[in-house]
């Protein structure tokens, strides 16, 4: 099946060490992100989002600017998929401008139209922006 990614750049007035939390912890997304989230036995993240259940393993991260979360199979388990659904976040400090950005690439084999990504990150953000204040 073919897989759709949708990618955008949002702009967040916070550090990279205020915003990072937010984006590696159960507890930090539980606050912006899913309507709760927590971390099994095997340290897989268990994204609760509108009376569903998606589980994801942390596939790659570096401290205070990136962070890639692999969605597993409906059984729970590592099947060894080599395209699996992914999620990133990466954050980028702007020297020049003293800006900080976050970038989302949310890649799935689910049909959702860019435009209703789009409106579903730029609410799924606003909260994150409330949060830290930026």
């Amino acid at each position: 099946m073919a897989k759709s990614c949708f990618e955008n750049e949002y702009e967040i007035n916070a550090s990279l060490r205020i915003l990072y939390p937010y984006l590696n912890t159960a507890g930090g997304l539980a606050q912006w992100f899913a309507d709760n989230v927590t971390i099994d036995y095997d340290k897989n993240f268990i994204f609760h989002v509108d009376g569903e259940i998606h589980k994801a393993k942390i596939a790659a991260t570096r401290r205070d600017q990136y962070i890639r979360f692999e969605y597993l199979p409906e059984n729970g388990h590592d099947n060894g998929d080599d395209d699996p659904d992914y999620l990133e976040f990466f954050l980028e400090k702007n020297d020049f401008t003293d800006s900080t950005f976050l970038r989302i690439r949310d890649c799935s084999s689910e049909d959702t139209g860019d435009d209703e990504l789009s409106e579903i990150w730029e609410s799924l953000v606003g909260n994150l922006r409330e949060l830290v204040g930026g």
